[in-house]
C-alpha cells in the first residue's frame, strides 16, 4: 500500500505536468479552485494534499479522473529551479521571435524584389501585419505558452480588420463597427468555463 508520503509526491507531479499541460499559472489554477497560489504551490511540493472535492474540482478542469490525479506514472521529479525555467523560457521566445521576424524579412524581401523592377507594393508590409500575428498565435500554442492566448487572438482579429481597412478602396471605416463585436466574441469564447456539478457559496480564498 503507498504511504501517505509518496501519495503526496505523485499527486504533486500529477498536479504539475496536468497544471503546465493547461498552460495555467498557480495563481490561475488557485483561482479556479477558489484557492491561494500558496495552498497550490504546497499540493506541488508535496507537503500537502488536496481533500476529496477538489480532486473532483481538478479532474473536471483537467478533464481526467481522480484515479489519474492519485496514480503514479512516472517517477517523482522535483520542481523545476527557477534558472531552468528562465533557460527554457529564454529559448521559446527567441524561436517566437526569429519566426515572427522571418514573416517581416520575407516582406521586406519581396518589397525590394519588386522595387528593383520599379514595382511598389507598400500592401505587402500591410498582409505582413496579421500574417507574422498569425506565426506568433501558432507558436505560442506549439510551445504551451498560452497565459495571455485571448489577447493574442484578439489581436489577430484586430490586424485582419486593420489589413481590410488599408486594402479595400475608400477605407471604409465601418468595418470596425464589425470589429468590435468580434473583439468581445473573442473574450467571451475564451472565458467559457466548464461549472463545477456542485455549487457552493464563494468564500474567501483558503489556505492551507
Amino acid at each position: 500500500m503507498m504511504q501517505l508520503s509518496e501519495l503526496k509526491l505523485v499527486v504533486a507531479s500529477n498536479l504539475i505536468k496536468l497544471r503546465t499541460g493547461a498552460g495555467l499559472t498557480q495563481a490561475e489554477l488557485g483561482a479556479k479552485l477558489n484557492y491561494s497560489d500558496k495552498t497550490i504551490s504546497k499540493w506541488e511540493r508535496g507537503e500537502a494534499i488536496p481533500d476529496a472535492y477538489v480532486l473532483t474540482q481538478l479532474g473536471e478542469i483537467f478533464g481526467v479522473t481522480v484515479d489519474d490525479i492519485l496514480s503514479s506514472h512516472d517517477a517523482w521529479q522535483p520542481i523545476e529551479t527557477e534558472a531552468a525555467e528562465e533557460e527554457h523560457s529564454y529559448s521559446t521566445d527567441m524561436i517566437i521571435a526569429i519566426a515572427v521576424l522571418g514573416v517581416w524579412t520575407l516582406a521586406l524581401t519581396a518589397f525590394v524584389a519588386l522595387w528593383i523592377v520599379d514595382l511598389i507594393y507598400w500592401e505587402i508590409f500591410i498582409a505582413a501585419l496579421p500574417l507574422s500575428v498569425l506565426v506568433y498565435l501558432i507558436l505560442i500554442c506549439a510551445f504551451n505558452k498560452r497565459r495571455y492566448l485571448q489577447y493574442v487572438i484578439a489581436l489577430f482579429v484586430l490586424t485582419i480588420f486593420i489589413a481590410l481597412f488599408l486594402l479595400l478602396p475608400g477605407h471604409p471605416w465601418q468595418l470596425f463597427l464589425i470589429a468590435v463585436f468580434a473583439e468581445a466574441i473573442v473574450f467571451l469564447s475564451c472565458n467559457v468555463q466548464k461549472r463545477p456539478r456542485r455549487r457552493r457559496k464563494a468564500a474567501p480564498k483558503r489556505e492551507e
